[in-house]
């Protein structure tokens, strides 16, 4: 069993992800080619935001934006704790400093209280100044942008959501990606919409916005004048072949990729619901199942299950196995690990299950009664 099947996309795909590399082959145009712009057309109005400016990957998207707004030393981005490393290093590659914010125990996501607490705390403290928040849709599910949104109105704040999990998930109809004054998302393989290498994207209504990360993504050239250079940028584009071979794949995740993760969350939390916490997706919201994850009682269980799991030919994963307030990157912030009683937990205590649009009804249940017979 795969934990995230990408053989079985790529077969139920393959006429047309072989065609349009073709093309792009026969066509010669590596760079820019003009699927790169059909692809960023296409995911705008998906999202529905007025631009999608497409770039190398999903780090870099995040990255971007931070440049194009001018982030700098002294400024505060204030993030998760529990997520992958990049949604916090990005600050601290523009200089800036990373505040992390302890996560909601049911949502896996942010936490809003905690996050006022951690903007009232670097408000007081008066070394840094308080600028953005990154937001993470993590395991799929939106964060809670309406009270995210009053905070950061509050505060006179941006919001850069990182969508680079929960692309297709939604709040009462609104789309991720449209959340905040930028957001982003990763075309990683194993993201909900995945490419066959590295790629990423930014969406924004902002003119302004999405006119300067054109530029930025290819040196900084000037729209007009690809000589004339006319700010400091970076070398991040989307390849053409990959935005060929996404083409394709959003059709398949729009029309039943997404129908079809929801089919098998509900599968697994029918057969587990009764020995296991659970995901919670709370009313109103759309995930897209980056992650279907159970949390266990204590490490010990945990651990155990997912032994028993591989035994049975069973993959899972652990995300994230340590919250970024204990990694070395961020030993030199100095914050209390007492700030983040959640996130320490969840930790030690969840599991990820194979999850993917192709996974079979029997599988399911396979792996729903190993797991019971662990438990």
């Amino acid at each position: 069993m795969e934990f995230r099947d990408l053989k079985a996309q790529y077969l139920a795909l393959q006429e047309k992800i072989d065609a349009n590399i073709k093309k792009v082959l026969l066509d010669g145009q590596f760079i820019f080619g003009r699927q790169v712009g059909e692809l960023e057309e296409k995911l705008a109005e998906y999202v529905g935001v007025k631009h999608c400016v497409s770039c190398a990957n999903g780090t870099d998207a995040l990255l971007l934006v931070l440049l194009a707004w001018g982030i700098r030393p002294g400024d505060a981005v204030f993030t998760t704790d529990f997520t992958f490393v990049a949604s916090a290093s990005v600050a601290s590659v523009r200089g800036a400093t990373p505040v992390l914010v302890d996560i909601d125990p049911e949502t896996f996501n942010i936490c809003p209280d905690a996050l006022e607490a951690a903007i009232e705390r670097t408000l007081q403290e008066g070394k840094l100044t308080p600028k953005v928040i990154i937001p993470v849709d993590l395991f799929g599910l939106p964060a809670d942008y309406p009270r995210i949104e009053e905070i950061a109105k509050k505060y006179n704040l941006l919001i850069l959501e990182d969508g680079a999990q929960g692309f297709g998930g939604n709040i009462n109809e609104k789309r991720v990606c449209s959340f905040g004054d930028a957001a982003t998302t990763s075309f990683f393989p194993a993201k909900p919409l995945g490419c066959y290498g590295d790629g990423g994207a930014i969406f924004t209504d902002n003119d302004e916005l999405a006119n300067t990360l054109r530029s930025i993504r290819a040196q900084g050239r000037s729209l007009k004048d690809k000589y004339d250079n006319r700010a400091v940028g970076v070398n991040s584009r989307l390849d053409t072949l990959q935005a060929a071979i996404l083409l394709p794949k959003l059709v398949a995740f729009i029309e039943y990729e997404l129908e079809a993760v929801n089919r098998v969350a509900k599968l697994y939390t029918e057969q587990l619901k009764d020995i296991v916490q659970t995901p919670i997706v709370p009313d109103g919201y759309y995930s897209s199942w980056a992650q279907y994850t159970i949390t266990m009682e204590n490490k010990e269980q945990r651990d155990s299950l997912q032994r028993h799991l591989k035994e049975q030919g069973i993959p899972s994963m652990v995300y994230y196995p340590r919250p970024l307030h204990t990694q070395t990157v961020f030993a030199n912030l100095g914050q209390d690990s007492s700030l983040f009683p959640n996130s320490k937990k969840a930790a030690e205590t969840v599991l990820s299950l194979p999850m993917h649009p192709y996974l079979e009804q029997n599988k399911v249940e396979n792996v729903c009664e190993i797991a019971k017979s662990s438990l």
